[in-house]
């Protein structure tokens, strides 16, 4: 038996954005405090959820191709899951890239800047790592529906 790559790529982006959405909790904790460095963290963080939603766009052709317009005739309610899950997942990776472009620029701002952006990239982690277990929610309840 011939092991199918777009299903492998499937899994192991299932199993990346689960991680990434662990992940992304370790930024925010460690961005509560004020004085406390996070380069590995944000690093780490904003990594694998860029890696996790880039396997998703490549599977998403194959998914178009194969497997959509089946979901949506027998399950449309899941079809529509689905279609939500690639919004939130941008939206996931929009604020954890956010949030580590305003970890590095307070990394350069002085006094009153540097705990704004700081504050910013600690609500941007919350709000992507949310996101991130929203979405990886809604890819297991998909994928358990229906996988390549």
């Amino acid at each position: 038996m011939l092991l199918d790559p777009v299903r492998l790529t499937e899994h192991v982006h299932g199993h990346l954005g689960w991680l990434a959405a662990a992940i992304l909790l370790h930024p925010a904790i460690v961005l509560r405090s004020r004085t406390r460095r996070a380069h590995w963290a944000v690093g780490l963080a904003t990594g694998f959820v860029t890696v996790a939603s880039a396997l998703g766009v490549w599977l998403y052709v194959a998914y178009r191709e194969r497997l959509k317009q089946g979901i949506f005739l027998h399950a449309p309610s899941v079809g529509l899951l689905f279609e939500r899950k690639e919004h939130l997942a941008f939206g996931a990776v929009v604020l954890a890239w956010a949030g580590a472009a305003a970890y590095v620029a307070a990394e350069r701002a002085p006094g009153e800047a540097r705990e704004s952006l700081r504050t910013i990239a600690f609500r941007a982690f919350c709000a992507s790592a949310a996101l991130s277990i929203l979405v990886a929610v809604l890819g297991t309840i998909v994928a358990a529906y229906r996988s390549f």
